[in-house]
């Protein structure tokens, strides 16, 4: 039973290490498939969401989705912590260290007090090491705890100012596209003003965006599940809209250079595909089309009457349906995963932007009228 427990104490403690590394430390994605960072988050997911879906959609809903994150990640800790207090205990345990008072081996329980107040070095003096391998194995015991939770809590920060550096350029979205964002509202707004040489500038944002995006949420995975701070707004909604704005670009505008479209395109869509793979999430078609033929048309009217003409024809059509086909499989399987409802490429009504509304003002005056957009109209 010595042997047994010790063997099972060595490769607990090292596993726990290797997946503190692997998750917190190594900056790229770790393919071996038997990972318990990843079982723990596809089961702790799969029950989270089952109780989010019997919640009716609203607030609470989305309330209760939010916490996910940032919960899930200190229960992780929580259970490396644990795991490493009772490796340790087990393999004073399986070693028969003698501990003072009584100078002799002790039951598993105070074992395990013994490995806790070593691991968060507490120094009670209560219950100590008596011969010199169990004093040799609580110098390493402490200096292994010491070292994890300074890891754990210097990683922290870094998760918080990459989820800070993605809501500031989704948050500019909020005037720019609308809320929640999209392509047709983006394209209204920078035709209506007259600004359209800009969008190369504002693509150029969101491919690097698009970049860090990958970066970040390849590195750190719990990402992925830390919502915006408006129900309406979230990474997944925003990178849609950048995709569903550069197809529109590349297959109906003409005249336009396509070389920043191509390239914001190319790496928004690498970002949605292997955020979809590390999360399992198999393509799938959308629940609906996002861009009937109506609502083209209608969309098309809109920008002819701001002075932007798109092509019309079967050629152009073809050419849209081909770039969809590109990515809207894969946010839409992240989108079933999460879960959370994609905005439509074209919405079907003006609604106020964020930052017109308010608890205490709902309805702002003004908004909409004259079919003009609602954060135009806002400023007649």
């Amino acid at each position: 039973m010595g042997i047994v427990g010790f063997v099972i104490s060595l490769a607990l403690i090292l596993a726990i290490l290797g997946e503190g590394f692997e998750a917190m430390v190594l900056p790229r994605q770790v393919m071996r498939p038997y990972r318990y960072t990843r079982l723990y988050y596809r089961l702790l997911w799969e029950f989270w969401r089952l109780l989010a879906l019997n919640i009716p959609p609203g607030k609470w809903r989305a309330s209760f989705l939010s916490v996910f994150g940032p919960l899930s990640l200190l229960g992780l800790f929580a259970s490396w912590v644990a795991g490493l207090i009772v490796g340790f205990a087990l393999l004073n345990w399986s070693l028969g260290t003698t501990l003072n008072p009584g100078g002799a081996a002790a039951d598993f329980l105070t074992y395990l007090y013994y490995s806790g107040t070593t691991f968060f070095t507490l120094g009670y003096g209560d219950v100590t090491p008596a011969a010199l391998g169990g004093r040799a194995l609580a110098v390493a015991e402490s200096g292994i705890g010491f070292g994890f939770m300074a890891l754990i809590i210097g990683y922290m920060p870094v998760l918080y100012q990459a989820f800070s550096r993605r809501e500031v350029t989704i948050s500019l979205l909020d005037a720019r596209a609308g809320s929640p964002p999209s392509a047709g509202e983006a394209l209204l707004r920078l035709a209506r003003s007259g600004k359209m040489a800009a969008v190369d500038g504002y693509l150029a944002e969101w491919e690097r965006w698009s970049a860090e995006l990958l970066e970040s949420h390849l590195s750190f995975p719990v990402l992925i599940y830390y919502r915006s701070q408006h129900d309406n707004q979230s990474w997944l909604a925003a990178v849609t809209a950048v995709l569903d704005t550069c197809s529109l670009l590349l297959a109906c505008v003409p005249g336009h250079n396509p070389h920043q479209a191509q390239f914001t395109f190319a790496m928004a869509r690498h970002a949605v595909v292997d955020l979809a793979l590390v999360l399992h999430t198999p393509a799938l078609a959308p629940d609906g089309d996002r861009l009937p033929g109506a609502s083209l048309e209608t969309l098309r009217k809109q920008l002819q009457a701001a002075g932007l003409e798109l092509t019309a024809g079967a050629l152009a059509e073809a050419k849209l349906t081909e770039l969809r086909g590109m990515y809207e499989p894969f946010v839409a399987a992240l989108a079933r995963h999460l879960p959370f409802t994609l905005p439509a490429t074209v919405p079907a009504e003006s609604i106020a932007d964020n930052w017109q509304r308010s608890a205490w003002m709902p309805k702002t005056p003004g908004i909409g009228k004259l079919g003009r957009t609602a954060g135009e109209a806002h400023f007649d």
